[in-house]
């Protein structure tokens, strides 16, 4: 899984997961799809209208301007890219203007359609950023909004515990699974990506559970507070 950090213009990092040739192609075909159905639709609902009208305005719009269009209006995300859960972003962390998607359009010439998409694929396999030319050229980048790695009940009950352990924190009884789950969640991504962010989430979410237990004397160290908490979960609910 590669990743890519944006900081955002209020200096907030935030990492992404980088979406694979996988996800680009098979938003690309729900697309393409789509375009065919309304051509199809236009097609048999306008038999009424001179045919030569309705092509180049109506259906040839339709195909040169689908994904320009709706990834304007809808912020970096055609009805492909929402439907796989991935998104066009600014790699400098600022918001994509209308230039940008343009930009992008345009060298879908080269990169998709005169080359049958091998030069997209190519580049976005090889490229640290996975940017293809369009990409590179308007310096963006397309992530996963919607996280590869989902974690259930089970991923938190293999956490090892001793058999004689006791629990510090009684009230964590109260939390709910998905609450735990978050927790554990943090936890990995700040030992598998130790950045300013991830450090960051550490220490708020410390303190929003210290609130939640009605803590009042001062916890351990952020990462350890987590551990004992989730710990604890695990034998007082298991």
């Amino acid at each position: 899984m590669r990743t890519i950090e944006v900081t955002t213009t209020q200096n907030v990092t935030i990492e992404y997961e980088l979406a694979d040739v996988r996800n680009r192609i098979l938003a690309f075909a729900i697309d393409f799809t789509i375009i065919w159905l309304a051509m199809l639709f236009i097609s048999i609902f306008s038999s009424a209208f001179h045919s030569n009208i309705v092509f180049w305005f109506v259906l040839l719009p339709v195909v040169l301007f689908y994904s320009l269009a709706l990834e304007i209006l809808n912020n970096g995300q055609s009805w492909g890219k929402k439907a796989m859960g991935i998104c066009v972003v600014k790699i400098n962390g600022t918001k994509c203007s209308a230039g940008d998607y343009l930009i992008r359009w345009a060298f879908r010439l080269v990169d998709i359609y005169f080359s049958l998409g091998s030069v997209a694929s190519l580049l976005i396999s090889s490229t640290e950023r996975a940017q293809r030319l369009g990409d590179i050229a308007a310096n963006t980048t397309v992530v996963r909004i919607r996280p590869k790695n989902i974690l259930h009940l089970k991923d938190i009950m293999n956490i090892s515990s001793h058999q004689n352990y006791v629990p510090k924190y009684p009230a964590v009884r109260q939390m709910k699974e998905s609450e735990m789950l978050i927790v554990k969640n943090v936890l990995e991504r700040v030992k598998k990506y130790p950045n300013e962010a991830h450090r960051e989430a550490v220490v708020n979410l410390a303190a929003i559970m210290k609130e939640r237990l009605n803590l009042v004397e001062a916890t351990a160290n952020p990462v350890s507070f987590l551990n004992t908490v989730l710990n604890d979960y695990i034998v007082l609910t298991r």
